[in-house]
């Protein structure tokens, strides 16, 4: 069952002045359960194209569709709310809450579903022990690594139980080993809570993770296999 379909999708920046053709009619459908790789060199379009699936831009041309619901043509209060239940977010910066501790930060978002408090303080510890931070829940962004950091982000994403997960280059700030544990961990929870995870990456260690590999290049996919 495909949760993400994208058809004839252009972005163009700057139509008035000078165009920067940034997408050029992609066509893309991802899978539920999918662990999927965008990849290209800087410029392709990879972060332009996971934000207009993510509902965070709009497309000039095409339609995205999201488990059968065209987001293109939400109003932008009903897109909000359809990325909150449904989709979750890791960025290459974080983007963590330098005043929440980590427990605040992945709790957030569950304080905006109106999800209930014995509830949210269940999750948060259940995924405070799968990211392996229970022992940093009442710590700020700014005493933790960015290992742990980027983590943190993960859980986050994976609190508000979404659909898919979009990961916008995640290993791009993360040593060696900091980057194989977020892999391994972001490939247990696809694993064990059947998440799709999406990431536009050129980190070599993602394409080899990922069980499919599509090329950006120039705005325009050029490849599309499948791994293993």
């Amino acid at each position: 069952m495909s949760v993400i379909s994208a058809s004839k999708i252009n972005k163009v920046y700057n139509p008035d002045k000078v165009p920067v053709h940034a997408l050029n009619g992609v066509d893309l459908t991802i899978e539920a359960g999918e662990f999927s790789a965008i990849m290209g060199p800087s410029g392709s379009g990879k972060s332009t194209l996971l934000n207009i699936i993510g509902g965070l831009d709009s497309p000039t041309e095409g339609q995205i569709e999201i488990n059968n619901i065209d987001i293109t043509n939400l109003k932008e209060s009903d897109l909000i709310d359809f990325r909150l239940n449904n989709i979750g977010f890791v960025f290459q910066s974080y983007n963590l809450i330098p005043v929440l501790t980590a427990k605040e930060n992945i709790e957030f978002i569950m304080l905006l579903q109106k999800v209930d408090k014995k509830e949210r303080h269940n999750r948060v510890m259940e995924l405070l022990k799968a990211v392996g931070l229970e022992d940093k829940a009442d710590v700020r962004p700014s005493q933790l690594s960015g290992g742990q950091q980027q983590r943190v982000a993960v859980a986050r994403a994976l609190a508000s139980k979404p659909k898919f997960i979009l990961a916008d280059e995640p290993t791009a700030n993360l040593d060696s080993k900091s980057s194989a544990n977020l892999l391994d961990l972001m490939a247990e929870m696809n694993k064990k809570e059947g998440v799709t995870f999406v990431f536009s990456t050129h980190d070599q260690r993602v394409i080899e993770r990922a069980r499919r590999v599509m090329v950006l290049e120039d705005g325009k996919i050029v490849s599309d296999e499948n791994n293993n």
